[in-house]
């Protein structure tokens, strides 16, 4: 119950930073937060991370949908016991809804968190917890793949 609460928390918080920002900035405006280091500009996305595969709507629609049918069958079939993966999975899942209304809604995904230090791609909050999710998977995998191969060395 705890990680369908965080499921819904990531959506409900991406579509809020989201709203905030396109009823408060224009497309293209940008407002310093933190001098050379964090800037909020909103932009429109139509395509996948870092932009690529402009106007792709239909096969991103369809892809999430394919991913969160294998996440849902996962979860079902495998039954996650460990805290970490099943985090790893509502940050994940949670992440890939937020953009999935989007563009299922708009056609674009809006992102507007924009770093100054680095030339990196604009992103939201949606994107943020699909690579902490991303990353605390391989770190729950990393982590079982060496529980079990002390285990069968114990054996």
């Amino acid at each position: 119950m705890l990680y369908i609460l965080i499921f819904l928390f990531i959506i409900a918080l991406d579509q809020i930073t989201k709203i905030l920002i396109t009823s408060t900035f224009s497309l293209g405006q940008e407002k310093v937060i933190i001098p050379k280091i964090l800037s909020f500009t909103y932009v429109r996305n139509e395509g996948a991370a870092f932009g690529l595969f402009s106007g792709a709507r239909i096969f991103f629609i369809v892809f999430t949908i394919a991913v969160l049918l294998g996440a849902v069958y996962y979860i079902v079939k495998m039954r996650p016991r460990s805290p970490i993966e099943k985090m790893a999975l509502a940050f994940i899942a949670g992440g890939a809804v937020g953009n999935f209304i989007d563009r299922a809604a708009f056609g674009f995904v809006r992102d507007f968190i924009m770093t100054t230090f680095i030339d990196f791609p604009v992103f939201n909050v949606a994107d943020c917890f699909v690579c902490i999710g991303a990353a605390l998977y391989v770190l729950y995998a990393f982590l079982d793949s060496r529980n079990e191969s002390e285990a069968s060395e114990n054996e």
